[in-house]
């Protein structure tokens, strides 16, 4: 009998040791939001990312999985509860919380960065940024982050938005809608939206380009160690000098990885909300 109580002893170690080796070696996650741009589906994502996931999976020798987190609400829950292991998203306030409150940490960010570009039409009389006092603005919608990101920007340069005259649209498409049908003097957008990257052939000229912030920041969960995330960085950086790691950039949309940002990431909000 004390025979086999060891024996069942040693079959009940093992079983729980193969068990946590299993758990230790499940894939992670990352999830991935492109905010309310672009209209990819869950496939696409996936064939527009693992390339990404694969190099980071390899850093940690482990697998990663991609998952679209199509709307903000499952975006924030998914961060809060601590489901997704690494977090690439835009807008960039959304990683920038998820550090502050949730426990996650700053491994990335996409170059170019991220600004707010203030423009006008190629016509109008409006050639210094102090001459935009009192003029009509079109702007993306008030909550987006990119409205928050333009005034703070235009706060910064003495404008008090409050007592500008705004109006608010739900696509950055229609600020040049507006500029183009007089509706507006002057307008906001994101320096990687569709209308920055076409500017000037729609006839519009750039007034003013603000100061650049963290755009489509990678962030990692606090279950993921400081040596991981220097293995992972290193590993982004070697992504631009190879073939291979230009086809992944490519794919993205991105032109390289900037694992400098640190601290602009943990300002970000505090910039935003002051």
């Amino acid at each position: 009998m004390p025979y086999l109580s060891s024996l069942r002893a040693l079959w009940f170690t093992a079983c729980l040791l193969l068990g946590s080796q299993v758990h230790a070696q499940a894939p992670l996650v990352m999830a991935i939001s492109e905010g309310t741009s672009g209209g990819l589906d869950h496939a696409q994502v996936i064939a527009k990312y693992q390339g990404l996931a694969n190099v980071i999976g390899g850093a940690l020798k482990l697998k990663v999985n991609v998952v679209f987190a199509r709307e903000f609400s499952s975006l924030e829950s998914g961060m809060k509860s601590g489901r997704f292991d690494f977090v690439m998203a835009r807008p960039s306030d959304y990683p920038a919380r998820a550090m502050r409150d949730d426990g996650y940490s700053y491994v990335a960010s996409a170059k170019p960065d991220g600004h707010c570009l203030i423009i006008v039409p190629k016509n109008s009389a409006i050639t210094q940024l102090n001459m935009a006092h009192g003029k009509r603005f079109a702007m993306p919608e008030q909550v987006s982050y990119m409205s928050r990101f333009c005034r703070a920007e235009l706060r910064d340069r003495g404008f008090d938005m409050a007592r500008e005259k705004v109006q608010y649209v739900r696509e950055q498409a229609a600020v040049g809608f507006y500029l183009e049908n007089q509706f507006a003097d002057v307008g906001a957008i994101a320096s990687y939206s569709g209308l920055a990257k076409k500017m000037e052939k729609d006839g519009f000229r750039l007034l003013h380009k603000s100061v650049a912030q963290p755009y489509f920041p990678l962030v990692a969960n606090r279950t993921i160690r400081p040596e991981q995330i220097k293995a992972i960085q290193k590993e982004l950086l070697a992504l631009s000098s190879s073939a291979e790691g230009e086809e992944i950039l490519k794919r993205i949309g991105i032109d390289s990885f900037d694992t400098g940002a640190l601290q602009s990431m943990a300002e970000l909000l505090k910039w935003l909300e002051k």
